[in-house]
């Protein structure tokens, strides 16, 4: 999905003899997430990625389904999350379906023993709290708050932070995230009236080659369980790389809204998309300009989609009694719209200052037990007058 990149050294010409100082040859990988069909990058190692000197006993890590079918709002405080120690223990699912998993973390550690793969599924790392840095075989992603960390399925990575305060909101998805179409030319640029360009978009950097021989554990997720994979090289041994397929990180804080004389659709705030759904970013912006405006959002039906915002700051001018990682459920099949009072509360007002990321998607989503431990199980009635 980014645009071609390129770092550390590389062979003038693909799939030829690229060799060391000592004569031997570097073991060139093709990288893709959809065979030989789509984008892809090519890394160079200094060693066969493929050295397997030991495997663990696979731990399931199926998230533990609460509620598979339901039909009321729901509201879930996500700061409730405890934190853990480490990265992977620290991630807590809270909604779930075939298509993708939606996870809240609160690490106060990252990976330093060990690399992870998520063989399943791309995943959209979104850095409410803390900063530090995503390493990986392409080079190093430092981050901070706002910013949507983007890993294609696949990518061996490691994460630090600088401190131990830390919040995330996780997306895993089963399809590939990809820039929406609307925005993209026939050849893949992002066109002038999309809200974000490819200055905006992040790519590694600072490349760094681990030459090194001995024990290096890559933690494989692959159907909802996680395999322990040694290799004997270690796996960021890669000299250089080019491509279209590799991590990346754009900043919620440079979407660029779209705003209009009357209340603009959701679709404005598309970020990313899947086949299967949708992520959106609500940012602060000026209010709608008819002067009989309202800037408060309709009353709208979810029929095709189950419909979940994460809050991450700022005043929502739509909800009462938000709180800073509250998650709204409202599932398709029902209306929705703003509290009681927020319609008239709207009518003057001339900007917004939320933050906010949506996910909508066109299949429903089923409740963990997690979810019910944080749930507000008052929100159902916070429409009535």
């Amino acid at each position: 999905m980014p645009h071609y990149h390129s770092l550390g050294n590389i062979p003038h010409k693909r799939h030829t003899q690229f060799r060391k100082s000592d004569g031997s040859l570097y073991s060139e990988q093709l990288f893709s997430t959809e065979g030989f069909s789509n984008d892809y990058a090519l890394l160079y190692h200094c060693h066969p990625p493929t050295h397997i000197i030991q495997t663990d006993t696979p731990v399931d890590v199926t998230p533990y389904v609460a509620e598979e079918k339901m039909l009321k709002h729901r509201c879930f405080e996500g700061f409730h999350v405890n934190p853990a120690n480490d990265f992977l223990e620290s991630r807590k699912p809270i909604l779930t379906n075939n298509d993708c998993t939606i996870t809240l973390a609160a690490p106060t550690s990252g990976t330093d023993n060990y690399f992870y793969k998520n063989a399943d599924a791309d995943e959209v790392l979104f850095v409410h709290e803390g900063n530090g840095t995503v390493h990986t075989q392409y080079g190093d992603l430092p981050f901070g708050y706002g910013d949507y960390i983007v890993l294609p399925r696949g990518s061996i990575y490691q994460i630090s932070f600088q401190n131990e305060n830390n919040r995330l909101f996780i997306v895993e998805s089963h399809h590939p995230i990809r820039y929406p179409k609307k925005y993209l030319s026939p050849y893949g640029q992002l066109l002038e009236h999309s809200p974000y360009c490819e200055r905006d978009i992040r790519a590694p950097q600072d490349l760094k080659t681990y030459d090194e021989k001995g024990d290096f554990i890559i933690k494989t997720k692959k159907q909802n369980r996680l395999y322990g994979i040694h290799y004997g090289h270690n796996p960021f041994d890669v000299v250089g790389w080019d491509g279209c397929c590799y991590p990346f990180i754009f900043s919620i804080h440079d979407f660029e809204p779209i705003t209009g004389r009357v209340h603009q659709p959701p679709p404005v705030h598309e970020t990313f998309e899947t086949s299967a759904f949708v992520l959106c970013s609500f940012v602060p912006r000026l209010f709608d300009y008819h002067p009989q405006s309202i800037p408060a959002p309709y009353n709208h039906s979810n029929i095709d989609s189950d419909e979940v915002i994460y809050y991450v700051d700022g005043d929502f001018m739509s909800r009462k009694n938000v709180t800073r990682g509250m998650i709204t459920l409202h599932p398709a099949g029902i209306p929705h719209g703003p509290h009681p009072g927020a319609v008239e509360k709207s009518i003057g007002a001339k900007e917004t200052k939320e933050l906010a990321v949506m996910v909508d998607t066109f299949r429903p989503l089923q409740l963990t037990v997690t979810a019910l431990e944080i749930e507000n199980p008052n929100y159902i009635m916070s429409w009535a007058e």
